[in-house]
């Protein structure tokens, strides 16, 4: 029978309240969203917090919207709310490819994007997304807040920058006009984690003749890649023509730069094979939407 060990609840009704509750219960305290990873390791008794803080009480951490140029995504933000929002899917459609392939219904219904940020598995779907589309985490803590990019949100496998006592509590994601997006990924079944996934946005050049890449970000899941990011693949596709040649060879240079471990869900050269494919189709995708060929 998998049963957690003994542990204390308090309810947190406001930010500042939770950020309260966490200096007074320390660091063998954690906080509760959706609960979708904490509650199995609990059960597991992988982790065995002291205290849980229940945040899904507060008000304002579960809304998106535009603010200037910024998309913005409150951290309480259910999966399934992510992918309803037509706000999201305007301005990046690869948070909705994402949102279509993470996990099943009822997970979707309550888990949160702040939480699985947070959990930092490294075979999340979301943080592979948001560092393509260089989103920034805003973290609160009892002295202010501070801005974070999601390229430098996370130190390693299931640890970030985020302090005991603070609380992530938003994503921000500069709007451009000209891009396109795209998510692929490949799970051993629906809703699994991935064998591997690669998220595109690129931007197009308007001022030239051909179809030119002016920016690019690709956001690599479960291949072991630095920061959840292709940085080598990204930097040869700026200003270079859309091509399916040159989307091909980012391919290859983002397959040659991560690190796929060999798992239950396949070899290593599987996993790079794949993080070559999924990277090009990802990109190819992108351009098309880019250019107005696909919805």
């Amino acid at each position: 029978m998998q049963v957690p060990s003994h542990v204390e609840y308090e309810r947190a009704t406001s930010v500042e309240h939770a950020l309260e509750l966490l200096a007074r219960f320390g660091p063998e305290s954690r906080v509760l969203a959706g609960g979708h990873s904490l509650i199995p390791m609990m059960k597991l008794r992988l982790a065995q917090p002291e205290t849980l803080i229940d945040i899904n009480g507060i008000s304002g951490l579960s809304r998106i919207a535009m603010e200037g140029d910024e998309l913005r995504i409150g951290a309480l933000v259910r999966h399934a709310q992510l992918l309803d929002s037509a706000l999201a899917g305007e301005h990046f459609p690869v948070l909705h490819d994402a949102e279509r392939v993470i996990a099943d219904p009822i997970v979707r219904n309550w888990g949160t994007i702040g939480g699985s940020l947070c959990q930092a598995d490294p075979s999340e779907d979301l943080s592979a997304v948001f560092g393509a589309i260089r989103a920034t985490a805003v973290i609160q803590g009892r002295d202010g807040a501070r801005a974070v990019p999601v390229r430098e949100f996370h130190l390693g496998p299931y640890e970030t920058v985020v302090a005991p006592d603070e609380l992530l509590t938003e994503l921000r994601v500069p709007i451009r006009p000209g891009g396109g997006s795209a998510y692929e990924k490949v799970a051993r079944r629906v809703g699994d984690w991935s064998v591997a996934a690669a998220g595109a946005v690129i931007w197009l050049d308007p001022a030239s003749g051909t179809p030119t890449v002016s920016e690019a970000g690709i956001g690599l899941a479960a291949v072991g890649a630095g920061h959840f990011v292709a940085e080598e693949a990204e930097d040869f596709l700026r200003g270079q023509p859309v091509s399916d040649e040159m989307f091909a060879r980012a391919g290859q240079i983002a397959a040659e730069h991560c690190t796929p471990s060999a798992d239950q869900r396949g070899p290593a050269d599987y996993k790079r094979h794949l993080t070559g494919e999924l990277t090009t189709r990802a990109l190819r995708r992108a351009a098309a939407r880019a250019c107005g060929q696909e919805a």
